[in-house]
């Protein structure tokens, strides 16, 4: 599954210009093919003052015909997670018999929109004609979660992967880059069109707990009764019934997930879209949840710590190995949570490493996240906690 038309790379130094040229034409010699189709490019926040510089010099340099990307605090590069290193990170793609497309979407156009038809004329896609979505958005000026909920109606079943950028720790700015543009609000959606399509591993670094149920009565946040008992005597239950050494790892850890396709006959690790437990009233038997929970809704409870943060990538990376079987896979785009890495982890690499171990090798951009954008059940999601890998497959 190892790619000869991508590659990706590193930029360790400050701003130098002949430097950065030098860099920027010798990546562009390793591509593999006789043009580029497509350039990922992430940039730390040291470069945020020449970042128009920086783009024209890659898009010269480089020679590329469309360049997009965002800010982030820490990079991703292969098998690296560069966390805390300044730099940029730049992919090339060369995808035979396909294309790339990008739309910068305001929040004003995002206002504006009444119907799916609005999408598809703004886009210039149909839902028939595309094949995957990248996409980079600025978490404080645009609406995330309204978008989505949009973008899914008008293209339904189109798998969406990315995240939203970040920025200086001490300021609420962030970037988008879009060829020699930089921009500082909306979202960038870059659509694949034609042989190669976007296969997705989402794990959200959750292992279910206790059993399926269904929702017999909510209310805006709260989850009143599940199988019309009270949800947190359900709740507790569910608690009580583990083992005494997975109890101590649920305290502080636990979720609630909601399954993606209802119609499943049996649920496993990745079905369910996972939120926050916000709170409990023992003596109502009320939980809170970061959703709108409705009856009829099958729900399971989760934990997540790094065991099972592991064992959930390990378990998804299987499974997109054996769908990817006899595939070219030409390079990746992974979102980290900012969450994740050392942080959660307690050493350096472990997604991007674990992805080349069960996939690669395979060139893989990326960059750590304000929340992360991946289907869950054939619908696209805002998470957190979430590593999203966006896999470009030839057909």
């Amino acid at each position: 599954m190892t790619a000869a038309h991508s590659v990706s790379a590193h930029y360790t130094g400050g701003w130098d210009e002949v430097r950065l040229q030098r860099w920027a034409a010798q990546l562009r010699q390793r591509l593999d093919a006789p043009e580029v189709t497509l350039g990922l490019v992430f940039l730390t926040p040291q470069f945020f003052p020449m970042a128009a510089e920086v783009l024209e010099l890659l898009r010269l340099h480089a020679r590329i015909p469309l360049l997009v990307g965002c800010s982030a605090r820490g990079l991703v590069v292969n098998e690296s997670e560069l966390e805390a290193d300044s730099g940029l990170v730049v992919q090339l793609f060369h995808l035979p018999g396909a294309r790339a497309q990008a739309l910068h979407i305001t929040q004003e156009q995002l206002e504006a929109i009444e119907s799916p038809e609005d999408w598809h004329r703004l886009s210039r896609l149909t839902p028939a004609a595309v094949r995957g979505w990248l996409v980079f958005a600025d978490p404080f000026q645009f609406d995330g979660e309204r978008w989505l909920d949009s973008w899914n109606r008008a293209f339904p079943g189109v798998p969406a992967v990315g995240g939203l950028a970040a920025g200086p720790m001490t300021e609420q700015r962030t970037q988008l880059y879009l060829d020699g543009r930089v921009l500082e609000e909306g979202a960038l959606a870059i659509g694949l069109t034609g042989a190669v399509r976007l296969e997705t591993v989402i794990s959200q670094g959750c292992t279910p707990i206790g059993v399926p149920w269904t929702i017999t009565k909510s209310e805006r946040h709260y989850i009143h009764q599940i199988g019309n008992r009270p949800a947190y005597r359900v709740l507790v239950e569910t608690f009580e019934s583990m083992p005494r050494e997975e109890q101590v790892l649920t305290k502080g850890n636990l979720f609630v997930g909601f399954a993606g396709d209802e119609y499943r006959e049996e649920f496993q690790r990745g079905d369910f879209l996972v939120r926050n437990v916000l709170g409990a009233d023992p003596q109502n038997g009320v939980i809170a949840v970061g959703a709108l929970p409705r009856p009829g809704q099958t729900v399971q409870f989760h934990r997540r710590d790094s065991v099972t943060a592991t064992e959930d990538l390990i378990a998804v990376l299987d499974r997109a190995r054996a769908r990817l079987e006899g595939r070219t896979v030409l390079g990746g785009l992974l979102c980290i949570c900012n969450g994740r890495g050392r942080h959660l982890f307690g050493k350096p690499d472990h997604d991007a490493g674990l992805i080349q171990e069960q996939l690669g090798p395979l060139p893989v951009s990326g960059f750590f996240c304000n929340g992360e954008i991946g289907p869950v059940g054939g619908r696209n999601f805002l998470h957190g906690y979430t590593g999203a890998l966006g896999l470009l497959v030839r057909d």
